[in-house]
Parts: structure tokens; sequence; C-alpha cells
């Protein structure tokens, strides 16, 4: 202990003064000492800003989201400041799992429609293209769950989604058919996908001819033909709480929702200038008004 922090601890019961002449410390001294113990233990704004920052997004964002974050609210700091201020304060963000391709089920007798996407510049509007994958959640007690979702490939944002603890046909198509009622995008959409059975079912096709959409599906074998579905759930699962693991369908149901939901307002997307999915559609809608194509 310091000859100051032992002063500090008597002054309410002796006269600094006095400390001070026992010790033999000028009082100026001692008191210039205590103004910049005050003057410390005053955090900073912008750190502040992080810390609340960094729990409001329930430890979802690393150090590129947090620096746009802060950056919004007027904090100019860079990445290597917000990451010693979260290493002092014990955070980490979450981490996603490696992304490891995988293909799903598919019935080599059925048909498949071709990879619409290959060769072509990625979209520049929403409605435009959907890409769709299933993944699999693991259930508290052993037991898997199922979600599908389509994203706009534009956006990034989750325009259909469903979850069941089995995986028929009407899953996928389930989750399209919200998507078209909510979107009603103009005929032409592709609608792209794996070749997995439920992509190939007859009842999915009806589905996409009724409003016009055009079916597009991975080469065989070739998983990277829709990474982007496949990347997104890495990141998708590790922000969910506990991983994905759910007691049950309906407390997946529920979670899935909050996030989803949380995902498309607020989540900030590095492909998308570090905005959020809604936001990004609003801005380009709003660009679209005064520079029509």
């Amino acid at each position: 202990m310091s000859t100051y922090q032992h002063i500090a601890q008597r002054q309410a019961r002796v006269p600094v003064r006095q400390l001070c002449q026992v010790l033999r410390v000028a009082p100026a001294a001692y008191y210039a000492w205590q103004r910049r113990q005050q003057v410390s233990a005053i955090e900073p704004a912008w750190q502040v800003a992080v810390r609340e920052a960094f729990a409001r997004h329930s430890q979802r964002y690393g150090t590129r989201r947090m620096r746009a974050e802060v950056q919004v609210q007027g904090h100019a700091v860079g990445r290597r400041r917000i990451r010693r201020v979260l290493h002092a304060h014990g955070l980490r963000a979450q981490q996603p799992c490696s992304f490891v391709p995988r293909t799903t089920d598919s019935d080599p007798a059925v048909r498949a429609a071709p990879n619409r996407l290959l060769g072509q510049p990625a979209p520049t509007a929403p409605n435009r293209v959907w890409v769709g994958d299933i993944t699999y959640l693991p259930r508290q007690g052993g037991g898997w769950l199922y979600l599908a979702v389509w994203l706009d490939r534009c956006s990034r944002k989750i325009v259909g989604w469903d979850v069941r603890d089995t995986m028929p046909e009407d899953l996928v198509s389930e989750a399209l058919r919200r998507a078209l009622a909510v979107r009603q995008p103009p005929a032409g959409l592709i609608v792209h996908s794996d070749q997995g059975s439920q992509y190939t079912a007859t009842r999915f096709k009806q589905l996409l001819t009724r409003h016009g959409a055009l079916p597009s599906m991975s080469r065989r074998g070739n998983c990277y033909d829709n990474a982007h579905a496949e990347s997104f759930w890495s990141r998708f699962k590790a922000e969910l709480r506990d991983g994905g693991r759910f007691s049950s369908l309906a407390e997946a149901r529920l979670e899935i929702s909050h996030h989803i939901a949380y995902y498309n307002a607020e989540r900030r997307h590095s492909s998308l200038g570090y905005l959020a999915p809604n936001l990004f559609e609003k801005q380009l809608q709003t660009m679209s008004q005064f520079c029509p194509a």
C-alpha cells in the first residue's frame, strides 16, 4: 500500500494535514494524487459504449462490427483499442464453428434444375435471387430438430423459415410459402438450393410454377455452389442461445423467431457495409426512387 493510499483510508478519522505531517508528505502532493485517481476512475464514454454494445448484442460482435456500432454513436475508435477494452474486461465474442461443406441426400433418378447462378453477377436488388438450405439443431436429451431458411441473396435477409422435429418435403415448401406471401416477389425470381429431395419434390416445383419462380440447383457433389446458404449456418447457429441446443420444438420456435427478428433488424453484416439487412433494403429502395433504372 502506498503512502497516499494509507492517507486516503484514514482521512475520515484523522485530518489530512496531520496525516501528511506524520508521514512527511506535502498536502498539495496528496491532493494532486487524489485528483488523478478520480480522473482515472471515470471510464471514457467510448469504453462504456463498447461494453454496452457488446452486452446488447449478446456477445455476438467481434471488433469489426463493434467498431461500426460505436462509430455510429460518434466514437471514432479503432479495432485495436476496442480489443484492449474487451480483453481488459474478460469479454470474448462467440466463435462460429468451422465451415464444413456438406450435401443433402438427393435422388439420382430425379432430374435437377440447372444452376442459374453460374457466371452471373450478384443481384443488385432484393427479390431477384433467394437461396435456401436445411440444418440440424441438437435436441437436449438426444435427437435433432431441422431448420430450413430462405435468404435473399442481395440483402442477406432471412425471408422465410420453418423448424420441425422431422424433415418432410413440406419443411422447405412451408418456409418458401411464407416468404412468397410476405415478400410477393415479381415473376422471374430465382430460387436456388442444393439437390436435396425436399427441393426436387413435386409439390415444391408446383409452388415455384404458381408464383412464376425459376428453380436453380447446385451441381451434384459441388456444395460450394450453395456456399452462401451453407456458410450462413456456422455464424447463425453459434449466435443462438446455447449454440442452438433446445429442449423442445416450442422452445426452438420461440428462440429462432426472436433471433431472426434481431438478425434482420439489428445485426450488422460485413458484406452490407456493416448495415443490418432491413436498413440495407431500405437504403436500396430510397436510392431506386431517386435514381430509377
